[in-house]
């Protein structure tokens, strides 16, 4: 079992993040999502990829940072 995915918004293969995010929880509602990008956070959430509100991790991050940022969304 996992409570969390943790997933960059632009994939290769057919399938991007947000589509994984929504297939993941068909089989698992109520879980955590945590997008990570090297697109400025407005140019990926006004050209439609996320939402607004959605947890976003942007690129390039240290280590403390992406272990706080998953700490607070599995606190919610």
């Amino acid at each position: 079992p996992f409570d969390l995915l943790f997933t960059d918004v632009v994939l290769t293969g057919g399938i991007n993040g947000v589509e994984l995010a929504k297939a993941a929880r068909v089989m698992r509602p109520g879980l955590r999502i945590l997008f990570t990008s090297g697109y400025a956070e407005n140019a990926v959430t006004h050209n439609g990829l996320l939402d607004p509100g959605t947890e976003l991790l942007s690129k390039p991050f240290m280590a403390d940072a992406l272990a706080d940022k998953i700490r607070g969304v599995l606190r919610e």
